[in-house]
């Protein structure tokens, strides 16, 4: 790929020990506050966004940044303004039956079922003996010459689905192998069910496909919904979308004569069909639907030379408020790790940049509401820019920070190519540390960071991690660790800060983040997509507003 900022020579040891002193102690002090329990989860729309947006504001005057949101009154201030559906089901026990073979089986929510409350405006979801059809992924892709509704009318019925790509278990076919491609993801199983009229959609959880075990599910869709405002016909949801246990899954299958291991495998072949199963669901539940306020908060260091020009450094500030006890009786989700970690990082990237020197391009400092809902908060900026995105040089975001130490290597979320990466790979190598491919290209964490609504529309972002080779225990740490997160803390209560924590890596994480950016804000390049990327040709028509 050809080289996006100016030469390799800009890009020494030299450019890199010019990078200020991160202060662990700022780092642990935003953790900490972000994190407890005063702030209650940060949760959209709650106290908790009252307390963190106007802490993050407040970190931002104190560093010495420009309001860059939302304009009133002549002035910018340090918000922009979200507007977003929110609903919640009223009733602490909806009734949701399954009916096999004519026996009724009541679900309890949170238990076999994990319903979300409808984001379809409507204030009470009625869903009589729907019929259940199972339709393997649940997919329609033509480039790849695959579709699993072979013409089957599903509208009024409710979809059996799997999660992730047909090419999972196997790991070889027309998906690209065990990387997860956008149409393994559940939000992509929920819009196509709403393009055909489908009454609703039932995932089978399992957790490597899913990637989290039943805790995350539960925990992420029994709480309150929420989805950008729409313009038109809300299309892009049903009023019933759910995950649901496997064990309930295998006793669909085996009330219809059916195998569920043996149907799943036939999912995995092109010539699939739809498979209509001797059960039904029925619903019936008042839903809590309104529109809310809710903000992403924006400061920034305006460039000297070309200030209409940005850098976008990003991170989520919410987690997911408070819901339902764990065993331990707390009901508070901190989310220390996801993402007072990200949105601390981001704000000691602002100081520095801050403090100066002054880039030629702006720099521009964007923590985002609603991630854990959807990247909503992204997805409203990116088609709601504060600068053009044209015009937005790239994009570098935080989810999650290192907390075991110093690393070998780092990584981003998903397999992209772009001249982001090269250029960071070049700063990398001269701290002697190593790219390392996405270790878990499975979960399909591209499409679940809040980089991903700016690429969908071309322009050059991505989502960094610290990385996996530990200095202290090497990969088999950085593994154990990380597995040990998501199955005991991850969207869950235990969420919290601990004074174990070592911050050395994200120390070094910062230094090369902010050498990347700071090199960006003081060229003339574009960053781009590779050639074969999807995101290519939406990055070049924009390329007429640059000149």
């Amino acid at each position: 790929m050809k080289k996006t900022l100016l030469v390799l020579a800009l890009l020494s040891t030299a450019a890199i020990a010019q990078a200020p002193q991160f202060s662990t102690d700022r780092l642990t002090q935003d953790i900490r506050t972000l994190s407890s329990d005063a702030f209650e989860g940060r949760g959209p729309a709650t106290p908790g966004e009252d307390k963190t947006i106007a802490y993050l504001a407040r970190q931002m005057q104190a560093a010495g940044l420009q309001p860059a949101g939302d304009t009133e009154a002549g002035k910018r201030t340090w918000y922009q303004k979200v507007p977003l559906l929110r609903a919640s089901i009223k009733d602490s026990a909806p009734r949701m039956v399954l009916t096999l073979d004519g026996k009724a089986m009541p679900l309890t929510q949170g238990e076999q079922i994990a319903m979300r409350a409808p984001l379809t405006g409507q204030a009470h979801v009625t869903i009589d003996n729907a019929p259940l059809v199972f339709v393997g992924y649940g997919v329609d892709a033509p480039e790849r010459k695959w579709d699993d509704f072979k013409g089957v009318d599903v509208k009024g019925k409710m979809l059996v689905v799997l999660v992730n790509d047909p090419d999972f278990e196997t790991g070889q076919g027309d998906f690209g192998g065990k990387a997860m491609t956008y149409y393994g993801r559940w939000t992509y199983k929920y819009e196509e069910a709403a393009r055909r009229g489908a009454a609703g959609v039932l995932i089978v959880h399992e957790t490597d496909p899913a990637s989290y075990g039943w805790n995350t599910v539960k925990n992420s869709n029994t709480n309150a919904m929420f989805d950008v405002v729409r313009k038109g016909p809300k299309a892009e949801h049903t009023p019933a979308e759910a995950w649901i246990q496997r064990d309930e899954a295998i006793a669909i299958f085996k009330a219809s004569g059916l195998d569920f291991e043996a149907e799943k495998k036939k999912a995995q072949s092109r010539g699939f069909r739809p498979v209509p199963l001797k059960a039904s669901f029925s619903a019936d539940y008042d839903v809590n639907s309104e529109v809310i306020t809710s903000h992403n908060v924006a400061g920034m260091v305006k460039g000297s030379s070309h200030p209409d020009e940005a850098v976008v450094y990003s991170a989520h500030w919410d987690h997911l408020g408070v819901g339902e006890p764990d065993a331990k009786g707390d009901r508070i989700y901190n989310g220390a790790v996801d993402n007072a970690t990200g949105t601390a990082q981001l704000l000691e990237l602002a100081r520095a940049f801050a403090k100066g020197p002054k880039s030629e391009r702006s720099v521009l400092f964007l923590a985002v509401t609603a991630e854990e809902k959807g990247l909503l908060g992204s997805e409203y900026y990116a088609a709601n820019p504060l600068f053009p995105l044209g015009k937005t040089v790239g994009v570098i975001n935080m989810d999650g920070g290192s907390i075991a130490g110093a690393t070998k290597n780092f990584t981003i979320s998903g397999s992209a190519k772009l001249g982001l990466l090269d250029d960071l790979t070049k700063l990398a190598a001269a701290e002697d540390r190593s790219y390392a491919p996405d270790p878990h290209p499975e979960a399909g964490g591209f499409y679940r960071s809040d980089h991903f609504p700016f690429a969908k529309r071309g322009v050059p972002a991505i989502s960094f991690d610290g990385g996996n080779d530990l200095v202290n225990g090497g990969i088999a740490r950085g593994e154990a660790l990380g597995k040990a997160y998501v199955k005991d803390r991850y969207h869950q209560p235990a969420d919290e800060w601990s004074p174990d924590w070592d911050l050395t890596g994200m120390q070094n994480d910062l230094g090369l983040l902010y050498t990347l950016g700071q090199n960006l804000a003081n060229s003339r390049e574009w960053p781009n997509w590779s050639m074969d990327s999807e995101f290519r040709a939406a990055r070049d028509k924009t390329a007429a507003e640059r000149k």
